[in-house]
């Protein structure tokens, strides 16, 4: 099937998302904390296990069953939204983003799926089984989330907070922003603000989308780690952009927001 991108495709391609985190889900779970639980490390000193693999592996064989026409993009297989087929479709995939937590026996990891259309998230689901909790949404269809397994989807939005002075603050690492000389202007900006905390990678995003925190900063962000939050974020009525404030989930980091207060960040995080 080919999305013609009416809204009965968007609900389609939400559907097979949610099949496809249903099979990420079916991987990842048992080996969580699993005794012979094979870690690995990457050239950029990341974990890597043998979960990350095998569910990329049956996502990527999924897609070519159910939509052999669309590109993908996977953090352990490779793979360009650079080089996108007529129709503009591109699936990007995490298999468990917070593998460090995965590994450590930490509950707070995800499998992430979006679907890009011309570049633009259309479709995104974070299944985080560990958690008990999945997230998703679509263009036109709202952001959702239910308590796994058989939960009730419940409708998401974000906070009304509009001041900083009011704001919680969220980030993944400190020592991040020190690495990309950005330390100063996180100061900065958790100054401003009147919670700070590290709850980090796709669940401050989450967060940020239910309603529960009100920013979400990451220094260092790979197009996997941000495609399928930007769909649930806007669908609840948030923002997600650059530190610079340019729209989009490939800039190399990302800002998440209820929207009102996106803009006094990015310039509080441009200062320098």
């Amino acid at each position: 099937m080919t999305s013609t991108g009416t809204d009965s495709d968007t609900g389609a391609d939400l559907a097979l998302a949610l099949e496809l985190a249903d099979i990420a889900d079916a991987i990842t779970l048992p080996r969580f904390r699993a005794a012979d639980l094979r870690v690995t490390r990457k050239p950029d000193r990341t974990p890597v296990t043998d979960a990350d693999t095998a569910a990329e592996d049956a996502l990527r064989a999924a897609l070519t069953g159910q939509r052999p026409d669309d590109a993908v993009l996977g953090e352990e297989r490779g793979g360009s939204l650079d080089a996108l087929p007529p129709s503009g479709r591109g699936w990007v995939l995490d298999p468990i983003d917070g593998t460090k937590n995965f590994s450590r026996g930490m509950p707070v990891w995800a499998s992430l799926i979006a679907l890009t259309e011309h570049g633009r998230p259309t479709v995104g689901v974070v299944s985080a089984p560990a958690l008990g909790r999945r997230w998703w949404g679509a263009a036109g269809h709202g952001a959702w989330t239910s308590d796994r397994p058989g939960g009730e989807a419940r409708r998401i939005s974000v906070t009304g907070v509009a001041e900083l002075g009011d704001c919680y603050v969220s980030t993944t690492d400190l020592n991040t922003f020190r690495g990309h000389g950005l330390l100063g202007a996180w100061l900065r900006l958790t100054d401003a603000c009147w919670e700070t905390r590290a709850f980090g990678d796709f669940w401050q995003h989450c967060l940020v989308a239910e309603g529960v925190i009100d920013l979400a900063v990451e220094p260092e962000a790979n197009a996997w780690d941000l495609a399928a939050v930007q769909p649930i974020l806007e669908e609840a009525g948030g923002r997600l952009t650059d530190l610079r404030g340019r729209p989009g989930f490939a800039g190399g980091n990302g800002i998440a927001s209820n929207g009102l207060l996106h803009d006094a960040a990015v310039t509080i995080l441009g200062a320098d």
